[in-house]
């Protein structure tokens, strides 16, 4: 069979509609809320990072599978966790109520074909705690730190953003995916941890030059 030959702005396009389509196919109530929109953009971003095509569609595969498996056996209480795919690694964040809810999480995602290792960064915030830490001024929004993130690795000289992963959870910040070099990682890290509300920085990221 033939090998179908793809131009940069038709694999844009392609990557683009299977983001659109994997977005649109997860249910709304877990793994990620369904964005469109944002689906879209990481697709497009996708054909800069260092990835290889092969890589990106392995990735692709393993978070449909991790949003379908895991929700059919967990259901609502998965809402509030979240999964990330780099070169058939994962990582896990969010918050769950128990700590076996946490193990199972890990376990079917590890079960689902392809995937190679799992960071299990869930974490467990009993129904008392997350109550009593629901107050007005233990509030941290995690979206404007992951905001805050985004821009600043962007506009950071020597840090190719394309290739980071990153999660905030109660200021906790969870980095993944890969850096070039290890200066690299170490000034991306030092980025995340200057900003507001970010109490805590851990790295899953790996570490691997350009081939």
């Amino acid at each position: 069979m033939p090998r179908i030959a793809f131009t940069p702005s038709t694999r844009w396009t392609a990557l683009a509609v299977l983001g659109l389509a994997a977005a649109l196919a997860r249910p709304a109530a877990a793994f990620d809320v369904p964005n469109p929109i944002g689906a879209i953009t990481s697709a497009v971003e996708a054909v800069a990072e260092d990835r290889s095509s092969e890589d990106i569609a392995k990735d692709l595969k393993i978070k449909a599978a991790i949003t379908a498996n895991v929700i059919d056996k967990m259901g609502t209480d998965v809402v509030s966790i979240s999964s990330d795919v780099y070169e058939q690694d994962v990582m896990l964040t969010g918050t769950v109520e128990s700590a076996a809810q946490k193990a199972q999480a890990g376990k079917l995602t590890a079960a689902i074909e392809g995937v190679k290792k799992v960071y299990n960064e869930i974490i467990v915030v009993p129904p008392k705690i997350k109550k009593k830490k629901g107050t007005v001024e233990n509030f941290v929004d995690d979206t404007v730190i992951e905001k805050k993130i985004n821009a600043l690795l962007l506009e950071a000289r020597g840090v190719s953003v394309t290739n980071f992963r990153w999660r905030a959870v109660g200021g906790h910040v969870f980095l993944f995916g890969r850096a070039l070099s290890k200066p690299e990682l170490k000034k991306a890290i030092a980025i995340v941890r200057d900003i507001k509300d970010v109490t805590a920085v851990t790295s899953r990221v790996k570490v691997r030059p350009k081939a």
